[in-house]
């Protein structure tokens, strides 16, 4: 009774895999969305966000009219200095990568947190459009007050914190080595009581 089972279930696994490997080796693109935000503090004491985007298109087929759309930035809490929020390609051949950047100005203090942006592509073989979205970004602080570092901490650190590493390692070292380990101890406790 085992053995039948055991056969229907090795055929419905091999069916499986043949009917994966067969969509996984169709040609179609695969875009990969990589969505970065750096701030950059300026004298005046403004804050600006810069985006960049990184589009790979990891897929074996190519991606037409590839068109990079984020509404992330709203007008009220972010300015555009330069560049757009958003950017069409013609197309993006198998193997292929494309950038795009744009510089917003903070005008509200506090933290933010982003959402992906969306990448929409055509395919030739679909009718329907096909989406992509990017990596999140990590919450941005915008305009927060930051403590001013002590550079002689710094200083130190960088010179002696690998040094001291080093010392308390070997420390340990022969703290553990010099340590006498109690055997009997131990075989005293494991022995059952008569």
């Amino acid at each position: 009774m085992a053995i039948p089972s055991a056969n229907l279930l090795i055929s419905a696994l091999t069916i499986f895999i043949l009917v994966s490997a067969s969509f996984a080796t169709s040609e179609t693109p695969f875009l990969v969305v990589h969505k970065k935000a750096t701030l950059n503090r300026l004298k005046s004491g403004a804050e600006r966000v810069l985006v960049s985007f990184d589009i790979y298109n990891q897929g074996s087929a190519t991606a037409y009219d590839v068109t990079l759309t984020d509404k992330t930035w709203i007008k009220k809490t972010f300015e555009l200095v330069n560049g757009n929020k958003s950017r069409t390609w013609e197309r993006l051949d198998a193997g292929g990568i494309v950038s795009h950047s744009f510089e917003l100005e903070a005008k509200v203090k506090g933290p933010f947190y982003g959402a992906p942006a969306l990448v929409t592509f055509r395919v030739p073989t679909k009718a329907v459009l096909q989406q992509a979205y990017s990596t999140p970004i990590l919450p941005l602080n915008i305009l927060a007050d930051i403590p001013p570092m002590d550079p002689l901490a710094l200083r130190v650190l960088a010179k002696y914190g690998s040094l001291v590493s080093v010392i308390s390692m070997v420390v340990l070292f022969v703290y553990l080595i010099a340590t006498p380990s109690k055997p009997n101890a131990a075989k005293a406790g494991s022995k059952k009581k008569r």
